[in-house]
């Protein structure tokens, strides 16, 4: 009988345990998911059904960035960039070791934690991952079947898990987005701390833009499918579409065309999608791509031409060289010769040298000291008085051939920045050159960075690639309006040599500048301080 009563007690204690951790909150859950059914018409259909609605302009469309517009699940990758290019090596390689503590714990907590690694400690005005690293792998994990849908919305809000500091950038700089819901991050004295704000706030944005949301008849939400952690904040909608999994699996990735704006600049060192995979990869190669590059750079520099470049490409360096058939005869001859190239990376004049065989003369708008004396070519800083700077120039060209690069700083994307017409006083024939080069791991260009280290880490890629053209020369006296006065005329040949090296390498001549390019990137102007060394 005792027996019979203990068993019968261990029965019971089980089935309390069980519907105390198991029967109750799954009760509550479908308890939720039936609330947030009868509150909204749940319309669980393709997302490019909505393609066929002709009202979609007049409506507020709240989109689930992760579950709805973002192909890949895991937010991962944007936390490992904001570590590494925000914290450095050391805190990306934290983040890396408590990544399976992040997939085991969860959803909400494992986001916790991602952000503690990543932020905590980090001054928030010097904060520009957000808007200078973050929306080229955003805009990359874009679905094309769904920006139809952004672009065809009246108000459009983006509902984000990530913080909003990392997401308000991309959604409103470059999807044209009206409004970002996203949890803020705690402050101390200018430093995150590591912890976000509750979802209150989050509900008092929706709030307002319920308020204000103006023509737009209704609200339609568009979200993930199961994806219960936002489901509170689709209950003012009166329509709510679901996008699966499976549906995302073969959505295509959004080509550069299809960009609501175009991405010209971007910064940050990784030039690869930091997933946890691939980021313990980078990590393992750092210590022998470090040693790559101090052999490649010893045998570009001490070694002749015709020996190293076979050398170099065991190494994995690739180089393309091509140029007119009337150049093999120039290069003979004695002349002075005046380059004019676009500007990928520091290395492009040592790179051209070393093509050419010639000693040049790279003439730079700033320059590190350290990279002024590891160059191994002549290397002259311009000081920006357009007067002062022609008669240097000239000087220069008068004592031996001279490289400028007229876009005044680096562009990584397929555009040509404007080139300064200064060029195109200095002689009667120009050298068009056309460069190109390709990474696969780490970015040789900064622009908040330490530049000294770009031609180190241009150098550490697996299997780095170069492209140089030189095209048929150009003579500034090429525009033949005889109404056009000298001024015009200048300004021409600086557009005709951009358009050249565009048709060239196929990239797409723009307006912006040097100065353009660091206020996105960098909050400056790109210019450095060169008191000191001129009063030396």
């Amino acid at each position: 009988m005792a027996k019979m009563v203990t068993s019968a007690f261990f029965l019971k204690s089980i089935f309390i345990f069980c519907y105390r951790f198991f029967l109750r909150p799954m009760k509550g859950i479908r308890r939720s998911v039936s609330n947030m059914t009868f509150a909204t018409q749940f319309k669980h259909q393709r997302y490019h059904s909505l393609l066929h609605r002709s009202d979609l302009n007049e409506h507020t469309l709240i989109f689930d960035v992760e579950g709805a517009l973002l192909k890949s699940s895991s937010v991962f990758p944007y936390f490992m960039l904001v570590a590494f290019e925000a914290g450095g090596l050391l805190r990306g390689i934290v983040l890396l070791l408590v990544y399976p503590l992040v997939w085991l714990v969860g959803d909400e907590m494992g986001l916790k934690i991602m952000v503690m690694v990543c932020f905590i400690g980090i001054k928030a005005e010097k904060l520009r991952v957000g808007r200078a690293v973050l929306p080229k792998y955003l805009l990359e994990d874009v679905g094309s079947e769904m920006i139809e849908v952004v672009k065809r919305g009246g108000t459009k809000v983006g509902l984000s898990k990530m913080p909003r500091v990392m997401m308000e950038s991309f959604l409103k700089d470059y999807l044209e987005f009206d409004f970002v819901v996203g949890r803020d991050l705690k402050l101390f004295n200018g430093f995150y701390v590591g912890l976000m704000d509750d979802t209150n706030s989050m509900h008092a944005t929706l709030d307002l833009v319920r308020e204000g949301k103006g023509n737009s008849s209704h609200m339609i939400g568009i979200s993930g499918f199961h994806n219960h952690l936002h489901h509170s904040f689709f209950s003012p909608c009166k329509e709510v579409y679901t996008v699966t999994k499976a549906e995302k699996k073969k959505w295509q990735n959004l080509g550069r065309d299809k960009y609501p704006k175009p991405l010209i600049f971007h910064d940050g060192r990784l030039a690869l999608r930091p997933t946890p995979l691939t980021t313990l990869a980078m990590l393992m190669w750092i210590p022998c791509g470090f040693m790559l590059a101090l052999i490649r750079a010893i045998t570009g520099l001490f070694v002749p031409y015709n020996i190293s470049k076979p050398i170099l490409a065991i190494s994995g360096l690739r180089l393309d060289v091509s140029r007119p058939k009337s150049r093999e005869k120039d290069e003979k001859e004695e002349s002075h010769n005046l380059y004019a190239c676009n500007h990928r990376t520091l290395v492009d004049p040592l790179y051209l040298s070393f093509i050419l065989n010639r000693d040049l003369t790279a003439v730079t708008y700033s320059l590190s000291r350290m990279s002024e004396i590891l160059a191994p070519i002549k290397t002259v800083r311009l000081t920006r008085n357009r007067d002062e700077d022609a008669k240097r120039m000239k000087m220069l060209l008068k004592q031996g051939d001279l490289v400028v690069c007229p876009e005044g700083t680096t562009c990584r994307e397929p555009y040509l920045l404007r080139f300064s017409p200064l060029f195109s006083e200095l002689c009667d024939e120009i050298v068009p050159v056309a460069i190109d080069s390709h990474v696969t791991m780490f970015h040789g260009t900064t622009a908040g960075g330490l530049k000294c280290l770009d031609p180190l880490f241009f150098f550490m890629n697996p299997t780095p690639y170069y492209s140089v053209q030189l095209l048929e020369k150009v003579s500034p006296s090429l525009p033949s309006n005889c109404n056009t006065v000298k001024e015009d005329s200048r300004f021409e040949v600086a557009n005709h040599v951009q358009m050249q090296i565009g048709k060239a390498l196929g990239f797409q001549c723009t307006q912006l500048n040097r100065k353009d390019k660091y206020l996105v990137l960098a909050g400056n102007e790109g210019i450095v301080s060169t008191t000191k060394r001129t009063k030396q």
